[in-house]
């Protein structure tokens, strides 16, 4: 095996993760509306139940940082692929709320550290020259995950009288696969040099291809010499604030796109146009195969145009057509498929934008002696607007006839003023080693 491939193997492996995320984030929208019947939940305790996920990735993106900096990246991703197949598993089989809700909860502790980890080790498992789209394997991993969730669940529909366990539980399979193929993967360089292992580094970045391994491995040992004979690096210390400010801020916009209100509820937001319940879940694998295809060409050109340049061109489509989809609720005219294909535009330009720059440009931004603590934070931003918005949807959908379209005109406003982010605020990371960010951002 020659050495690109050696770092796409590694880099695939962790990315599983995300394909594990994807379906997690995804499977439960053929299942929403099941569980409401069978349980007989309210608008709000709905709205929580489908949230729980996201509250546990909230908690998963906090405490992840920690163990990966004291055990290694790769043990905790091993981690994360046992919690995912337990928890598949016993949200499946379930006869009761309370449990599914806990364990709903805790397979969303998996999903939120595998957002963290996962970016982490293969930022530090790529060469400078490709890290781009090495990391946004991520993204292309989670979309692809998406997309099964929807096929999934469109083929098990209607296969039982509880179609819905099945959904969930064929998660346990990737779940396993991700599990024992962690362990075929090496640990990250950067984290073995911290822990003075420098020739099982070096052997690492052999391994992968990184063009200049004594430049590198200078600038990693120049790093963590820096951090000798101090106190531990604080990120809120004040040194940090500009890449603080950039990563929250990409995260927050991110959700307030809609995306996550979109993808767990795009079968109710269907029905709501006037679609059959069976031919709505069929038009959410639209949305699935449009995410998989605009990520794998934003994959393509990331270290080309740079993530800058994928996010203002994102933007504008973005605005265009969510304000369509709020245009459609406010007049009550959704033509037929216009609304799917209006929300099919919106996915196509989230995924060439949003959807593949976060993981990347979160993942580098940090400096090496803080990058656990930002890839923390901005995780943790991602996921408590995701928890927000996914809770509260349902409740502005069902409060009126025009819930649908504050919604909308909300993500839309919101994707305006990330235009304006993008274009003037935002810098460059491509092509630059991490801690050549580091230097372009003033910090020492």
């Amino acid at each position: 095996m020659n050495r690109s491939s050696t770092a796409f193997r590694n880099s695939i492996v962790a990315a599983l993760g995300g394909f594990l995320f994807g379906f997690d984030t995804a499977v439960i929208s053929g299942v929403e509306k099941s569980i409401q019947q069978l349980w007989s939940l309210t608008d709000f305790s709905h709205g929580f139940t489908v949230a729980s996920a996201l509250i546990g990735t909230v908690i998963g993106s906090l405490v992840a940082g920690a163990p990966a900096e004291k055990f290694g990246r790769k043990k905790v991703l091993q981690a994360i692929g046992l919690l995912y197949v337990v928890t598949s598993l016993v949200t499946a089989l379930t006869p009761a709320w309370l449990p599914f809700v806990i364990f709903r909860f805790l397979g969303g502790i998996g999903v939120g550290a595998s957002s963290v980890v996962g970016p982490m080790y293969i930022s530090e498992i790529s060469p400078a020259h490709s890290r781009g789209r090495l990391v946004a394997l991520f993204q292309f991993n989670v979309v692809s995950g998406i997309l099964l969730a929807f096929v999934s669940n469109y083929l098990l529909n209607g296969i039982s009288e509880e179609s819905w366990r099945w959904m969930l539980g064929v998660q346990a399979i990737p779940s396993l696969l991700f599990f024992g193929l962690v362990f075929l993967v090496p640990e990250s360089p950067r984290w073995l040099m911290k822990q003075k292992r420098e020739e099982e580094a070096k052997k690492v970045f052999q391994e992968i291809g990184e063009k200049n391994i004594t430049l590198a491995m200078n600038q990693i040992r120049e790093s963590l010499q820096s951090e000798q004979g101090q106190e531990k690096e604080k990120l809120f210390s004040g040194k940090y604030n500009k890449p603080i400010f950039y990563a929250t801020a990409l995260a927050t916009f991110n959700q307030f796109s809609g995306i996550n209100a979109i993808m767990y509820y795009a079968p109710r937001i269907f029905e709501m146009t006037g679609l059959a319940k069976d031919t709505a879940l069929l038009q959410a694998i639209s949305i699935g195969a449009t995410n998989l295809v605009f990520t794998l060409l934003a994959i393509s050109l990331i270290d080309k145009f740079g993530r800058r340049t994928l996010l203002i061109i994102g933007s504008f489509g973005m605005v265009l057509f969510l304000g369509l989809v709020a245009r459609a609720f406010y007049t009550g005219d959704f033509g037929g498929y216009l609304v799917m294909l209006y929300l099919v535009g919106f996915i196509a330009f989230f995924a060439f934008s949003q959807g593949a720059v976060i993981w990347v440009f979160i993942s580098e931004i940090f400096p090496n002696k803080v990058r656990a603590q930002g890839q923390t934070l901005g995780s943790f931003t991602h996921w408590i607007m995701a928890a927000l918005i996914s809770w509260t949807f349902p409740i502005f959908a069902e409060s009126s006839a025009l819930g649908g379209a504050y919604a909308f005109t909300f993500f839309s406003l919101m994707m305006f003023v990330h235009l304006f982010f993008a274009w003037k605020v935002l810098p460059e990371t491509k092509g630059q080693s991490l801690e050549g960010i580091q230097k372009s951002l003033g910090i020492h």
